[in-house]
Parts: structure tokens; sequence; C-alpha cells
């Protein structure tokens, strides 16, 4: 198949590029600046995304769009009206390129969405479904989940299938923001005070989206669906931490301190939201895609953990 895939040299667009390529698809990457890449890719250069871009030199005999491209979600923006610039770019952007790509007879736009289109947070042993009615409040959230509603809406109207995949956090080789923070702790003989947070949280490694992603090409009963994807394993902070210490071969034990110490100590330092993510729970079902798809994470957490450790040591040398 000819297969466009949008964010092509980020951290979810170039793993999935690779792949792709070794499963003999005819791939063109979308970039917003000049990349090379190894073979005879030709990439095609949009300087950034809108919703006036011109598909349609792009699209011609694509089969299928991974539209993987985002304007992501950060701590603390700056943007003057960061909602609109998020709906500018996830919203008005998105359905640009997926209405071209219909009229160009693209028989598929498979569009990476994000969890904060489905939920900030989730109860403890009650994770999120697929079927569970929410409007998110967060911009960048709501720019996701308006893009999915369009999405569908415009899959009712016209011949081209649409598939929906909400990553919880994405990790694996060259993982930054928290994830890095946390690997940085765990790479040090430094005990920290997390030996008591029995929240749980969904995780999902870079190898085990792409082959939700693969299973999505083609699979006759993922059409205009939505899907969560994570390991199949969800881990308290405490149990990332000890998988961290483990294969950093680093046996400094964890401090119980309580919970709400913790939280309240972040509050003094003005870093509430950081505390929220390492303290609350967030936690999504995955068994709409293992029936409907017959998918189950090919990778397993400590497998892919050690990946990332490993990938993050070698970095440092």
């Amino acid at each position: 198949m000819q297969i466009i895939v949008t964010g092509a040299n980020g951290f979810v667009g170039l793993p999935l590029l690779h792949k792709l390529i070794e499963s003999n698809h005819k791939v063109i990457p979308v970039v917003r600046h000049h990349v090379s890449f190894n073979g005879s890719l030709s990439p095609f250069i949009i300087d950034s995304l809108t919703s006036t871009n011109d598909w349609s030199k792009a699209l011609v005999d694509v089969d299928i769009v991974i539209h993987s491209a985002a304007r992501v979600h950060v701590m603390n923006d700056i943007a003057s009206n960061p909602l609109e610039e998020f709906r500018e770019v996830n919203t008005r952007a998105t359905l640009n390129l997926a209405k071209q790509a219909s009229e160009a007879g693209v028989k598929r736009f498979i569009f990476i969405s994000s969890i904060k289109a489905g939920g900030e947070n989730s109860r403890l042993g009650c994770p999120l479904s697929e079927s569970r009615e929410y409007t998110p409040e967060d911009p960048y959230g709501l720019s996701k989940y308006e893009a999915e509603q369009q999405l569908l809406e415009l899959a009712k109207n016209s011949k081209m299938e649409v598939v929906i995949i909400r990553p919880t956090l994405i990790y694996g080789p060259g993982v930054k923001a928290n994830f890095e923070t946390m690997m940085k702790w765990a790479s040090k003989p430094i005990p920290l005070p997390f030996g008591a947070i029995n929240n749980k949280r969904s995780l999902v490694s870079i190898d085990n989206l792409i082959s939700l992603i693969e299973v999505c090409l083609t699979h006759p009963k993922a059409k205009n669906q939505i899907f969560y994807v994570n390991d199949g394993n969800d881990l308290s902070t405490s149990d990332l931490l000890i998988k961290l210490y483990k294969s950093f071969k680093n046996r400094t034990p964890l401090i119980p301190v309580p919970a709400n110490i913790i939280k309240l100590l972040f509050k003094l330092i003005g870093k509430s939201d950081y505390s929220d993510r390492l303290l609350g729970s967030l936690q999504v079902d995955i068994s709409k895609a293992k029936t409907l798809l017959n998918w189950e994470p090919p990778y397993s957490v400590d497998e892919s953990i050690d990946k990332t450790v490993k990938h993050f040591i070698e970095s440092r040398k």
C-alpha cells in the first residue's frame, strides 16, 4: 500500500515510518522542514499545519493516511489563546487533510488522537472506555476530541473510513518529558519518597502502539471506530520507579512517604499539576481492541522499559 505518515520525524512518526518500510509499504513522510531519511524516501514538506494546506500533490494514489502530527500538549502554555492555537492545528488542519484525502480517493484515515480526548483522570479500578461520554475542558484534549467528532461525521458522508486511536502516555527510546525525568531520578543512587503511591496509570510503549496501528491499516472491523491502547498492564508510580531502578541495576529503595504529604510539598513549590500526574490514576480499558480486532500488546512492560532505559544510557555516553 501507499501510505502517508504526517509528523514522520517525530517520536511516534519516525519508528512508525521505519516499521512500515520494513513491511514493504511505500511511504510518503510528511515533515515541516527538510529531513534526510535513509533510502530513497522523498518527504513532502509542509511549513506548518493549517486549515488551508494544499495536500493535492501528496495524496496522489495514496491508500492510507496516518495522521500523527499535532500541536502537542505543553505545561504552562504561553500562547495568548491556547484553545484557538490547538483548534487550528489539531482540529481544523486535521479536517482539512481528511476532506482532501477523501476527495482524492484515500481508503482509510488513521488519526492518532490522545487519551486527553477521553478523560483527564479515572477512579482507581474504573478505567476509561470508548463508550464513556466525556467532553474535555483542557484545550489540547478538546481540540483532539473535536477533531475526532468531525472525522466520524465526515466518514458518514464519504467512502473514506476513519480509525481513531487514543494512546495513553507513550514511552520508548528517545522519550522526553515526565518519563525522561523519572529515568533521570532512577538512574541515580538516591532514594525517592514514592514508596507508598498506590495509584494506577496506563502506559503504552511505542512498539505496542505501532502494533495496533498496523492492525488498523486493514482490519475491516476497525472501520469508523475509536480505540484506546496501552500495554495491558497498569502500573502505580511506585511500580514504575521500581522497574526503572531494576533496569538501571540500581537497588536504591523507595521511601514510603504518604501521598498527601507529597502532594502538599508539590503544592508549596508550585508544581501541583506535576503531582497530579505522579499521584493520580488514569487507566483505560483496551478490551474493545482485544475483542474487535483480536489484538494483544505483543511487547511486555519489562522488555519495553529495558529497551527505553538502554537507549537512555547509550545516548548519554
